[in-house]
């Protein structure tokens, strides 16, 4: 789940939706100044698909002893140190179900899940709020997936280059969807640099100007303007007390789909 929030309501997107928003992202992708990564297909599935291992999770959701529902957040966009709220074995098997999810589909899109999912653990994680019991079993995940990895690599003759770069794209679209669906506000470099059709890297940076419109600069898309869709609903705070509560709130709370614009310089 992510979750935004106002003084009165929880504003909820699980996180196949999230995806699905990322995915709107990659779909709009591409114009003379910027290309779309290569293989496509695949990195286009992988960054729509990349979250469904929290399918079920999402489905019944959980609350944090604070009572808050339990997600992703704004204060963790760029610092995934908290785990999303989740202890980490939890987290782990999360994230294993994700690459298992998409490797039933397709080898090479699940390397880019893969690569996510090891990115998450290692490059974007704090060791030291790893609790002791804990670090063996992150270890071994790692471990266990880089090997997959680079195996699966040289199975479906994807170079190194070309999984990088399709991984990096699939941050890309994932780290500007949670600034929006976490209602991020601040200006924010988007993950990772990411070339021009010379080969020029770029800093992608987005600047929130009001509720659901962003700036995006230097500008990837292919039209001047791009409006994406984001699923949530909106839950008052009001409405639940204990886990029970609010788990028939949210199945009972309707989806609203809500126009997010994404604009040019």
């Amino acid at each position: 789940m992510i979750r935004a929030e106002t003084p009165s309501d929880w504003i909820l997107v699980t996180h196949p939706d999230h995806a699905h928003l990322a995915g709107q992202i990659a779909d709009a992708w591409g114009n003379a100044e910027f290309d779309r990564p290569e293989p496509y297909a695949p990195i286009r599935y992988a960054v729509y698909h990349h979250d469904d291992g929290w399918l079920n999770r999402d489905a019944n959701p959980s609350l944090t002893a604070a009572g808050t529902p339990e997600a992703f957040i704004r204060e963790l966009v760029g610092a995934y140190s908290a785990f999303e709220e989740i202890d980490l074995p939890s987290y782990l098997q999360v994230r294993e179900q994700a690459t298992q999810a998409v490797t039933a589909v397709d080898l090479t899109e699940a390397v880019f899940v893969s690569m996510h999912s090891v990115n998450l653990l290692t490059e974007q994680v704090d060791v030291d709020t790893i609790l002791p019991e804990h670090r063996a079993a992150h270890a071994s995940f790692v471990a266990a997936q880089q090997a997959w990895q680079m195996k699966t690599l040289a199975t479906v003759g994807l170079s190194p280059d070309k999984a990088q770069r399709g991984f990096e794209f699939l941050q890309c679209c994932d780290n500007l969807s949670l600034i929006v669906c976490s209602a991020y506000d601040q200006p924010r470099p988007l993950r990772h640099r990411h070339p021009d059709r010379h080969g020029q890297l770029h800093e992608l940076q987005s600047t929130p100007l009001k509720a659901n419109v962003w700036r995006i600069s230097p500008w990837p898309f292919k039209d001047n303007s791009v409006e994406i869709t984001l699923p949530r609903r909106r839950i008052s705070k009001a409405y639940f007390t204990d886990l029970s509560s609010f788990r028939n709130a949210f199945a009972q709370t309707e989806v609203e789909a809500v126009s997010v614009i994404l604009q040019k310089d």
